[in-house]
């Protein structure tokens, strides 16, 4: 790198990290009036306080770096703009490209940051976090009601339709993973009724994947005549055949937006074939992180053309209209995740509208720049 490079990249360190540092403490200010009460009624003491906070923020970095960056650029290209030193830049004969090298490098290294963020930190951050507040809530109903039952999850339904069975929960314990009240019908592929499982409770094993019922009964059904042939009562019984994950049956029910990475992927993997109309709204989310990824990139090519205007345009202006187009893409963001979400668009080409359009208008104001 020459003495550009080098200036130019040391102060827009120095202000992405400023920026960075601020926009978490404000989201840390937020994450305590959303949960502190919350913490306060399971008893949590200031240790498990700080160990969730700690866990929790880093969920946030994928939030706050790409506006830590727009902001960061639109200062530091502002400040050199308004003190002429992009004038004599280009009076030196550098064009636009040359002068911002440094800044499109390191885009791309945080192409890859923002890669390992959504794919390693944050979908750890966002479990391991979760983990956290269902263990402090166990542990203060486990106070509360000794001998009860804990971390309970009422209604679950799961239709498997690749395997043909539907299943019904009455309620799962999360803290002891024993479902209550299960009922288990298999299907033929016409959709009718051929079996059925009901039992008082049933626990998954998930090194041999596969269920074990408890004081039940299993009723064989005529298919043609809907008519009960062959009941069955157990004390007992194991269906290997039954590989139903119960963490993949309470992840269906959640919002897509309280998900990690890992969690959608998983979800999607599933689901995909199945061409459930459920499914929809995880996979706009997934693809959506994905392309998330080019997000440094995109922020790079909104930023430097604004920044950068001739010296006859207040740098006011060219701030006010860069930080315009970035809500805009975050207004086209919504629109596409609300069209995906109602099947008016696949699934990926609903992540990548956003990130294609605002592609095209960077390319029409860079061809513009001289």
């Amino acid at each position: 790198m020459n003495l550009l490079d080098r200036y130019l990249l040391r102060e827009w360190l120095k202000m992405l990290g400023l920026l960075l540092g601020a926009t978490l403490g404000l989201l840390l200010m937020a994450a305590l009036y959303d949960n502190f009460h919350e913490l306060i009624e399971v008893n949590a003491g200031a240790g498990d306080m700080l160990l969730y906070y700690a866990t929790l923020m880093p969920s946030n970095l994928s939030i706050v770096l790409p506006l830590s960056m727009l902001l960061s650029l639109l200062f530091v290209l502002g400040k050199l703009h308004r003190n002429n030193e992009l004038t004599a830049v280009r009076a030196a004969g550098l064009n636009i490209f040359a002068t911002t090298r440094v800044l499109w490098l390191a885009g791309v290294v945080l192409c890859g940051v923002s890669l390992l963020l959504n794919a390693r930190v944050v979908p750890w951050s966002v479990e391991a976090s979760r983990s956290l507040l269902e263990g402090f809530e166990f542990r203060a109903e486990a106070k509360a009601l000794p001998g009860g039952t804990l971390g309970v999850v009422s209604s679950v339904t799961f239709d498997n339709q690749r395997e043909g069975r539907m299943w019904f929960i009455n309620r799962y314990s999360r803290y002891s993973g024993i479902a209550y009240g299960v009922s288990v019908s298999e299907l033929d592929q016409a959709h009718r009724e051929k079996s059925r499982i009901m039992a008082r409770e049933g626990a998954y094993d998930a090194i041999r994947r596969e269920w074990t019922f408890t004081d039940g009964r299993e009723m064989t059904f005529d298919p043609e005549q809907g008519e009960l042939m062959h009941p069955v009562a157990f004390a007992t019984k194991t269906k290997p055949q039954f590989t139903e994950d119960p963490t993949l049956m309470l992840l269906i029910d959640r919002k897509p937006v309280d998900l990690s990475f890992n969690e959608l992927r998983r979800i999607v993997e599933y689901f995909s074939a199945e061409h459930n109309p459920k499914l929809i709204p995880y996979e706009v989310r997934y693809y959506g992180l994905l392309a998330d990824t080019l997000g440094p990139l995109i922020i790079l090519a909104i930023a430097i053309p604004f920044a950068a205007s001739g010296v006859r345009v207040s740098p006011a202006v060219g701030v006010s209209k860069s930080i315009g187009f970035f809500f805009l893409y975050y207004v086209l963001s919504n629109l596409a995740i609300m069209l995906g979400g109602r099947g008016y668009l696949e699934p990926m080409w609903a992540a990548l509208m956003p990130n294609l359009a605002m592609t095209g208008l960077a390319a029409y104001f860079f061809g513009r720049m001289r």
